[in-house]
């Protein structure tokens, strides 16, 4: 894969064999970030666990701290006194005719949030919301009776994670414009989840690698140890 001058250059200010510890790899990966957008950084980390079993599958979410820096448009689904609770809590979209305008195209949102009653006509949309992510579940909080207290969350910086089939992890943990401090604060409370989500059934080293990276810069390893 071909880089770019730019990369190049902010790659030179990275020592790729090197493992920081978690306050100088983000001072690192803001002090190589190049591009003329405030660039989003992300955390990758790769897990001791065989996602093709069950009891090994990790999943999770975490309200970050100071959230992520992205405005997430939230669509809950939902009638009578819990669309109105929606409404109030600061829901981009309310309603139940959000159904028919997804079988439709209709898909300007981030998150979807659902009440349970509302499930039964949420998963005829399994097909279209599934690949992308967006099909509430229980698990993840996104099927519940307290719809205003998730979309506060989300809103607030509650994001999700899970496993990939080759035991990775990625997840948005602020950007560029943020403080080292609250990059720090931000990576902590995910790898402090993540470490919590340790299935009973994995062996041997949980966190084996860990960088972090912005949109467009390299990435910089931090020691896995500091978890």
């Amino acid at each position: 894969m071909r880089r770019g001058k730019r990369y190049a250059s902010a790659a030179a200010t990275t020592d790729r064999a090197k493992s920081y510890n978690p306050p100088e790899a983000l001072d690192t990966v803001k002090a190589a970030a190049f591009a003329k957008f405030d660039e989003s950084i992300d955390v990758a980390v790769h897990l001791g666990v065989d996602p093709r079993h069950a009891d090994q599958i990790v999943r999770g979410t975490v309200v970050l701290p100071h959230g992520t820096g992205k405005s997430v448009r939230v669509l809950v689904i939902a009638q009578g006194d819990k669309a109105r609770e929606a409404e109030e809590a600061g829901a981009d979209f309310v309603g139940p005719d959000y159904v028919e305008k997804i079988k439709a195209g209709w898909l300007e949102c981030d998150v979807v949030v659902a009440t349970p009653d509302m499930m039964g006509k949420v998963g005829q949309l399994g097909r279209i919301l599934g690949p992308r992510g967006l099909m509430p579940n229980p698990k993840s909080g996104t099927v519940t009776q307290d719809v205003a207290s998730a979309v506060k969350e989300i809103k607030a910086g509650k994001i999700e994670y899970r496993v990939d089939k080759t035991g990775n992890l990625h997840a948005p943990i602020g950007r560029v414009s943020f403080t080292s401090d609250q990059l720090v604060e931000n990576l902590a409370m995910f790898m402090d989840s993540v470490v919590r989500a340790r299935p009973a059934a994995a062996k041997g080293t949980y966190i084996k690698l860990l960088s972090v990276s912005s949109t467009m810069g390299p990435g910089v390893k931090i020691e896995p140890t500091s978890y």
